[in-house]
């Protein structure tokens, strides 16, 4: 599984605010889609600098759940666009 984080800061995961306000995690299955996803936000301004991080789905899955942090698993199947305000990531 496949995760945003900042540049350099593998221990910062990158999250979005959903329409309830709370911070949701997209975790990816594949890199493809990550990649897209970052490429996405790489053109807007105002993001900082990300990167793709691989994880073990028992890791970022058990560490969500061990924090109460929301998720969504993003199949190939699913069209995710990143926000168009930078200031609604985390």
């Amino acid at each position: 599984m496949f995760v945003l984080t900042l540049e350099n800061h593998p221990d910062g995961v990158y999250s979005v605010w959903d329409e309830s306000e709370n911070r949701v995690i997209p975790i990816f299955l594949q890199s493809d889609d990550a990649d897209r996803y970052l490429m996405m936000m790489s053109t807007e301004d105002g993001y900082p600098p990300m990167e793709v991080v691989e994880m073990e789905d028992h890791v970022i899955i058990g560490a969500c759940q061990e924090r109460g942090q929301r998720f969504s698993i993003i199949t190939p199947d699913d069209f995710l666009i990143p926000p168009d305000d930078p200031a609604a990531i985390e």
